[in-house]
């Protein structure tokens, strides 16, 4: 599909041999972002791992210091007792064997993220197969089963997102929206890819962070220089 007329004016302010510093990165990623609405900012990091062995995926979390402009929908999977903690905590949709069976019964849900305590998982397997595809099936790994509900439900809302990579060794993660100030962006890209360096695993052999690409939804891809994330 061929790019629209605003792209291609955007790409033109662009050298795409050059690997800016964040500064100039994120003007430009504003200046080239070219739509109507606040878009979000993306970063796409490309890994040297390989993907085709389980001891080189990369899944893991991070809190960004800046809210990304999203307001997450939280559902929480609890035991009776732990429902008003849930709610207090800012959960949206809670509860626990009948929430489980309503959206068995019909499939339909309305949240962005789900945490649940442990003695829940057993009985969300009966759901599995609605939100794994998708994304939303609470996990250990990604720190979203614990028994502490009400630590799990604040760190969400206070920004905490989850990665890992694709089938392409890449990893796509939002990092703000254009309006957001520099320094915000800078924060939360920064802090983004601290936690993606952490996450190296210990097989990965040689240059682990190979390319890092900043771009606005629909804009074009900006190159920064990974030698600021080495």
């Amino acid at each position: 599909m061929p790019h629209g007329k605003r792209y291609l004016a955007a790409k033109k302010l662009i050298d795409s041999k050059k690997l800016y510093p964040m500064a100039e990165a994120l003007e430009l990623v504003k200046k080239t972002s070219g739509t109507k609405f606040d878009a979000t900012v993306e970063l796409h990091v490309h890994l040297g791992i390989d993907v085709a062995k389980g001891d080189q995926q990369i899944r893991a979390t991070v809190v960004l210091p800046h809210s990304i402009g999203k307001e997450k929908k939280i559902a929480a999977f609890v035991s009776p007792d732990k429902e008003t903690d849930a709610r207090d905590a800012g959960a949206s949709v809670v509860g626990g064997e009948d929430l489980i069976a309503e959206i068995a019964k019909t499939g339909a849900f309305s949240f962005d993220v789900a945490v649940a305590s442990p003695d829940m998982m057993p009985k969300l397997a009966k759901i599995a197969k609605i939100l794994g595809p998708v994304g939303l099936m609470p996990n250990p790994k990604t720190e979203t089963v614990g028994a502490n509900v009400r630590k799990m439900i604040e760190d969400l809302k206070r920004g905490k997102v989850a990665f890992k990579n694709d089938t392409t060794a890449n990893v796509h993660q939002s990092v703000g929206k254009v309006s957001m100030s520099n320094e915000q962006l800078s924060e939360n890209l920064t802090t983004f890819m601290d936690a993606v360096r952490k996450a190296k695993p210990s097989s990965s052999k040689g240059v682990f962070i190979q390319s890092v690409t900043l771009a606005s939804a629909m804009g074009p891809g900006i190159h920064l220089d990974t030698s600021l994330f080495a």
